[in-house]
Order: structure tokens, then sequence, then C-alpha cells
């Protein structure tokens, strides 16, 4: 149970207070309003235990800053408080709370720049070639070394056929029974190695528009989502991915890893490539 400490003060239009964090803030907006927690988590489709976190400002145990972000914001705009202003103090306090940047490098993220994916993709063809070539090699002094040994084979049994025989040789004839004329000579059946999937999970906080592609360009996903569940897909990476309302998207992980979008949205839209 919740306590609302009584205030007449603590209106969403006032300014936030010197010293004040957002998540205190927040809290005091909603008491003031009366809301329930559970009632802004329904609405908001944010789970409870990532508000309570929000309200008592604890970043430990929230995701990247990227995604605090958008929590405060969306918060903020569901109970009227300016979400700028609580983005600033967010900024302000977060390094000192953390001692983590408000940012991600690439170097941390699943998502690696095109130039860095193609030289990976240059070097294992490399590496791809020089086997090809070794077994190659490797396959011609076989082949002609079977050939040099049938040669010797075959002008050894010429020189045996040119001495006389004086008696036939008769070989009985092999009998055939009926059950092995009608019985087939069985192969093993070797499987078809499996195609390794990737797993791509999409969480929209609002109804929004978006495109993914796989790695062959076919179209894995495309139009207007709802965000009553995680979107889940499955498919080839690198997946190209399109989201003209990239604020919109909650969290995104690719094989359960989570991937900041802070740094690729540009004018509120993000179009990139994102592969394992």
């Amino acid at each position: 149970m919740e306590i609302n400490q009584p205030s007449s003060a603590s209106g969403s239009g006032l300014p936030l207070g010197n010293g004040q964090k957002p998540g205190e803030r927040l809290r005091q907006v909603r008491t003031s309003q009366k809301r329930e927690l559970s009632d802004v988590s329904r609405e908001l489709n944010i789970p409870q235990h990532i508000l309570v976190a929000l309200e008592a400002d604890d970043y430990e145990v929230l995701p990247q800053a990227a995604f605090i972000r958008g929590y405060l914001r969306s918060y903020a705009k569901f109970l009227g408080v300016d979400g700028n202003a609580l983005v600033t103090r967010f900024t302000e306090i977060y390094i000192a709370d953390t001692g983590r940047t408000t940012t991600q490098t690439l170097d941390d993220s699943p998502l690696r720049p095109l130039a860095k994916i193609s030289s990976h993709k240059q070097k294992r063809n490399w590496r791809g070639l020089r086997w090809v070539l070794v077994l190659l090699c490797a396959g011609t002094l076989l082949y002609a070394l079977v050939q040099w040994l049938s040669d010797g084979v075959s002008s050894t049994t010429a020189v045996e056929t040119t001495q006389p025989t004086n008696t036939l040789e008769i070989l009985p004839i092999p009998q055939v029974t009926a059950q092995s004329a009608t019985t087939p000579t069985t192969l093993p059946i070797q499987a078809a190695p499996a195609t390794q999937t990737d797993r791509l999970v999409i969480q929209l906080s609002r109804a929004a528009t978006l495109r993914v592609k796989d790695a062959t360009g076919k179209d894995l996903l495309s139009g207007r989502q709802e965000p009553t569940q995680p979107l889940q897909i499955e498919g080839q990476s690198p997946f190209s991915i399109t989201l003209p309302e990239a604020e919109a998207v909650q969290q995104l992980s690719l094989n359960g890893e989570q991937v900041s979008l802070s740094p690729y949205i540009v004018n509120g839209r993000a179009d990139f490539r994102l592969s394992r």
C-alpha cells in the first residue's frame, strides 16, 4: 500500500524543484493526481516494477540510459509534466549515481558499422578460399598418385597376359537366392545440416509502423503493429530494420542481447542493419 502525503504545491504545472530527482517529481505528481501505480502501468504498458524503480530513481536496476529516458518521457507526458526538464535532470545525476555514461559505444553494442561487417566477411571469405586451394592441391596430388599406380598395375597385367597358359580355370558361379535377389541394399541417409537462425524481439510502447528484412532481403515483418505483446522474429542476420517511429520501441534485443537505439535515431527515425 502506498501512502500519499498531502501537498498543496505538488501539481503537474509546477517546475522541477532544485535538487529534486526525476522519479521523485513523477511520484509527487502521481500521488497528487491520486493515480494508482498499477493503473499507470496498464495505461503505459510498462511493467510495474520498472515504474517503482523509476520513481525511486534506482538506476542500477533499470535498463540502459536510453530506455530510462524513454520511460521518463512517456510517464511525464501521461501526467502532463515537462518531460524535457526531467530528462535534463536525469542526465545531470545519472553519471554521479551509477558511474556510467548516458550513451553506449559501438564496441559495446551488437549494432556494428557496415564497414566492419564487410571487412569481417572479406577475411572469412579469404580464409575459406585458402582452404579450397589447399584441398584442390591435395586432390590433384592424390589423383596423380592414383593414375601412376594404375599405370603400373596395367603394365604388370599386360606382361602377365603375354605368357602362354596351358590350363583353363573354371570358376564357380555364385548362387543367387530369391531372398538376395529381392532384398534391396539399404544405404545410410545423412541428415542435412540445420541452418542457424537468429531471434529478434521488439517490444513497443504504443502502436507503430516498422519493417524488418532478413539477409536475403525477404520481408519478415512489415506494417503497423500493436503493442499487445513482444514481436518475435526469426531469420538469418543481418536484419535490415526501418523504424519511422523509433521512440515507440520500448525494448529491442537480438539473440537475448539488449540493443540501444539512441545512437542511431535521427529526427525520430532509425534505419540500420543488425547482425550477431
